[in-house]
């Protein structure tokens, strides 16, 4: 599909039988203050926001399972992949086909806009991990340049990604063309000559080079003032006292799993390959553990100025909602406070970071992580970087 600005959305729907539709978005399908409550099944589903698990991004996860930073919240937790479609994260929290998700804010507002009553509840993405990706050499440092150009993306609902990051930095989307080349084939369709750029992001980066996809990057962290993807509940859990305190003790093992990633990236990257041993084959040790620094680094931000792993910058998000509203990517004034919460911050910070650095510290690597020369890595890091 190719289109200056692609509109159409779409919504899952719960037929009589149980079964997931879709329809286009246009009235309300979750009125807001409907409840959803019942107790969690079992396993407790985190679900994907890419249609895959397949990737080093979701290491916090990894590292609290196999280290046993879940402690024993006394239900199995585990990990779906679920549809490719951008929006199908919300979608599936909204129905109860998922328990908690990892929508980017411009999804999270569409949900919000339909009437979903869904809260973000751990910032994971403090700064903006989405890029743009060129052909070698015909990079541009000042986003302006692409007006009238195309812009690839893997689904239509990545254009909500975009669109604000492309007005946070004075750019009007509505001068961008978008083609939905499809996943997971929109790179390949640009190495191959089509369209002007690409979305990507900052794990793909390392996962595209191990690929010998060879791009030029505009970094959002670098460039955006935008945050970026977050986990998101239903707001009837986190009201009732017993989900509250088994979703709090969950998100402490997120914050585990990232300060012992921030120590030792190789160890966590060790992990991931255990748990999903795809990942290696595809990464290789050496780009797997650079894609894994690489979204650590935007999930991490700068500690010195956040009161822990999982702190929303609350102006960032207010600045991110005000946008949409203005470019018309959100029909209502957004009320972040409502949507989005660090309720949870101080408890799932609750820990021993000593000893969840000893823990890293002691790691054992598997022998191909531990040979990585990591000071020729960090040499290299930004090496295909233009701003």
């Amino acid at each position: 599909m190719t289109t200056a600005n692609i509109s159409r959305r779409r919504l899952l729907q719960v037929g009589a039988g149980g079964l997931v539709t879709s329809t286009v978005l246009g009235g309300s399908l979750f009125k807001p203050g409907i409840a959803f409550a019942k107790p969690y099944g079992s396993p407790f589903n985190w679900i994907s926001p890419r249609g895959t698990i397949e990737v080093m991004d979701d290491y916090p996860y990894w590292v609290a399972k196999e280290m046993g930073y879940f402690g024993d919240p006394g239900i199995e937790t585990a990990m779906q992949p679920g549809p490719s479609d951008g929006t199908a994260v919300v979608k599936f929290l909204a129905v109860e086909q998922a328990d908690i998700g990892f929508p980017s804010p411009g999804v999270l507002s569409y949900a919000v806009n339909s009437g979903m009553d869904l809260v973000s509840v751990f910032g994971s993405g403090n700064l903006d991990l989405f890029n743009f990706a060129f052909r070698k050499g015909e990079g541009v440092q000042d986003l302006a340049k692409l007006e009238g150009k195309t812009v690839l993306l893997g689904s239509a609902a990545w254009q909500s990604i975009c669109d604000p990051m492309f007005a946070a930095v004075g750019v009007d989307p509505k001068s961008i063309k978008y083609v939905e080349a499809g996943w997971p084939t929109w790179t390949t369709a640009l190495a191959s000559g089509q369209g002007d750029a690409c979305l990507a992001w900052e794990g793909l980066r390392a996962d595209l080079s191990a690929k010998g996809l060879d791009f030029d990057y505009w970094l959002g962290m670098r460039g955006s003032p935008l945050p970026s993807n977050s986990l998101v509940v239903r707001r009837a859990d986190i009201e009732d006292q017993d989900r509250r305190r088994f979703l709090a003790n969950y998100l402490k093992g997120w914050a585990m799993g990232s300060a012992f990633a921030d120590r030792n990236p190789r160890a966590a990257a060790d992990i991931v390959f255990k748990a999903l041993p795809t990942t290696k084959a595809n990464y290789g040790p050496r780009y797997g553990t650079e894609s894994l620094m690489q979204i650590h680094r935007t999930f991490k931000g700068d500690m010195a100025k956040r009161k822990g792993w999982g702190e929303h910058d609350i102006p960032s998000w207010d600045s991110f909602f005000k946008i949409l509203k203005k470019i018309g990517q959100s029909a209502i004034d957004i009320d972040t406070e409502r949507f989005v919460t660090n309720a949870f911050i101080a408890d799932a910070n609750n820990f021993d970071v000593a000893e969840v650095h000893a823990d890293a510290d002691k790691y054992a690597l598997a022998e191909d992580l531990a040979s990585i020369d990591m000071t020729k890595l960090e040499a290299s890091f930004y090496g295909n970087v233009i701003n």
